[in-house]
């Protein structure tokens, strides 16, 4: 008898170079069935990783939201429970990110980073939490975060409230067996990083290159995993020793 794969949802799957992206190949290959949503995908890709997560043996559903509108989050839940049945594991990987600054950053700008990257997640977990079922100990939340500041105010701003709605979560769905964790991958090239960049970010790490979308994908791996059930209410700097003092 095949044993029943379980379900994770993994947001801001829409680019074929994307964090999210190969979080969604790695836990196709671990035995997960693969949920992933997006916000206008790059033409074709959505074909082309269902087409791969079934190579993988997993099963694939892909949604379109839009997480700035404040009904989508639990949509989407609801929606993947639908097609495939109870999710055990919410891996939220979706962000917004224009760079601006504490005198040019608009209104408008600020209230959509906090809405996508902080009231999304907040939506998010608290549908997940509300509708989860599986066997205490067994669920799992994970989001990407970022310590990024200067000249990013509203990433950074919003990306420091998710720490906390998350570490919350640690603390109060503890009882469902739910665990929640963040991880800070820092610089990881996936199509924004010039090369001149790129040489400095490397100067500026430990181990002398830049992060993949495969180290922050093999952190995942092991949060999801039985292995990472003792982990909970952790920010995890998964970056190769950036920024250490000297």
């Amino acid at each position: 008898m095949t044993q029943e794969r379980p379900i994770v949802l993994i947001t801001g799957v829409g680019r074929r170079i994307s964090i999210g992206t190969e979080i969604a190949r790695q836990l196709a290959a671990d035995g997960w069935d693969i949920a992933f949503a997006n916000h206008s995908p790059e033409r074709g890709f959505v074909e082309e990783l269902t087409l791969e997560l079934h190579e993988l043996g997993a099963r694939a559903f892909a949604s379109e939201a839009d997480l700035a509108d404040p009904l989508a989050p639990e949509a989407l839940l609801l929606a993947v429970m639908d097609q495939f049945g109870p999710v055990r594991a919410l891996v939220s990987s979706h962000a917004q990110s224009v760079d601006s600054s504490i005198h040019d950053t608009s209104v408008e700008s600020f209230d959509r980073h906090f809405a996508i990257n902080t009231r999304a997640n907040w939506l998010l977990i608290k549908a997940f939490a509300q509708h989860y079922s599986s066997a205490p100990g067994l669920g799992r939340i994970v989001a990407l975060t970022s310590d990024h500041t200067t000249h990013n105010l509203p990433y950074g701003a919003s990306k420091g409230a998710l720490d906390r709605i998350v570490i919350a979560a640690a603390g109060e769905l503890g009882h469902l067996g739910i665990t929640a964790n963040l991880i800070n991958p820092g610089p990881v090239d996936t199509g924004w990083i010039s090369p001149e960049l790129g040489e400095a970010l490397r100067g500026e790490t430990a181990l002398g290159r830049l992060g993949t979308q495969r180290d922050a994908a093999n952190l995942v791996s092991f949060l999801l995993s039985e292995r990472g059930g003792w982990m909970n209410g952790q920010l995890l700097h998964s970056n190769g020793g950036f920024h250490l003092p000297v």
